[in-house]
Order: structure tokens, then sequence, then C-alpha cells
């Protein structure tokens, strides 16, 4: 079966990102066609990128926490991205944390969740042009939510019902990406 998963995009303590997150994933656990999993990038604090190598060149991570951010990365089939827009593009967090890397992102398909005072949307496009270096392909259907309107006081998260509709659908075409790449990867 398909391992997907729903990728934080923030590490900030005061961080809503992580509320996106698991409702992507409760939305996601209503299907039977992968298994989604919540991979918090917090979670595996990673430093400051500052490899010796670039992640293109070697996979011998200096980071010990690069070793198992690898192994996670390696172990999934596709992604779901949920990115906050900070100043009109993806956090460092997140950036940082796709840097590390190379190998391990290539031929998977990704879909991208985002928020923010526009809707998250020059993040969004920002993080698609990211992940085509590390040959990421990411999919067309963009839920994208308003802090004003989803969310109260720009804090707690209370989404719209119509997004479990885009989500959804967006959800359709990793999963069906996801088996065609995972193909030419074996």
């Amino acid at each position: 079966m398909l391992k997907i998963g729903i990728i934080t995009g923030s590490t900030r303590d005061s961080r809503v990102n992580l509320n996106v997150a698991e409702w992507v994933k409760s939305i996601a656990d209503k299907r039977t066609d992968a298994e989604f999993e919540l991979v918090d990038i917090k979670d595996y604090n990673l430093p400051k990128f500052n490899e010796p190598i670039p992640a293109i060149m070697s996979q011998d991570y200096q980071a010990p926490e690069a070793k198992a951010w690898s192994e996670k990365i390696n172990d999934l089939d596709g992604f779901v991205f949920v990115t906050p827009e900070y100043n009109k593009a993806i956090t460092s967090g997140l950036k940082d944390a796709i840097d590390y890397l190379y190998v391990e992102w290539n031929n998977k398909a990704a879909g991208i969740v985002s928020y923010g005072s526009t809707l998250g949307v020059t993040a969004a496009n920002n993080l698609r042009l990211i992940l085509t270096v590390p040959k990421v392909a990411t999919v067309g259907t963009q839920p994208a939510l308003s802090l004003f309107t989803d969310f109260e006081e720009m804090r707690t998260f209370k989404p719209a019902p119509f997004h479990e509709e885009t989500v959804q659908t967006m959800l359709n075409e990793v999963v069906a990406w996801s088996t065609g790449l995972k193909s030419i990867r074996n």
C-alpha cells in the first residue's frame, strides 16, 4: 500500500500549522487507497542546513538528525505539504528540511495545502518551484485557506466545509501520481 506523508511546514512554537495538517490527515484517514502519516518537521530537530556537501552529490549526512529525516522521507511514496505563507514564501524550517535531502524526494508526487492572508498562494508557488529540483511532481489541485475566513482571530483553525472536497480531489491526484511514480522508482 502507498505511504503518503502529510508534512508540516512550520516549526514555530505558536504555529497553527499542526492543526491544519491534522485536519488534512483526518480527511485522508477516511480513505482506503493509501496509508497517511503525519510527519512533523519539528520532531526531527533539523539544524539550519549546513552540510559540507549538497545532498544532490552525497547522502553521507553529517548531521545525525538528517539521517532519521532521510529514513522517513525515503520510506514514503508521496507527500502533502501543509505550508503557511511567511513574507510571500515558505518557512525557513521547511526549506531546510527539503534541502537536507535529494535522492529521497526523487520521483515522488506531492500535493500542497497552503494558508495565509492571501491564501498562501505565493508560498505554494514558491514551494512548487523548490520541489522541481529534487524531482518532486506537484499535483494541480491546491486547497488554499484564508487566515481571515478559515481561522478565528487568525489563530483557531475553523475551515469552511467546502474545503474538504478540494482536499479529497488533491488526495485523489496525489494517490494516482504516487502510484504511477512508484513504478518508475522500482
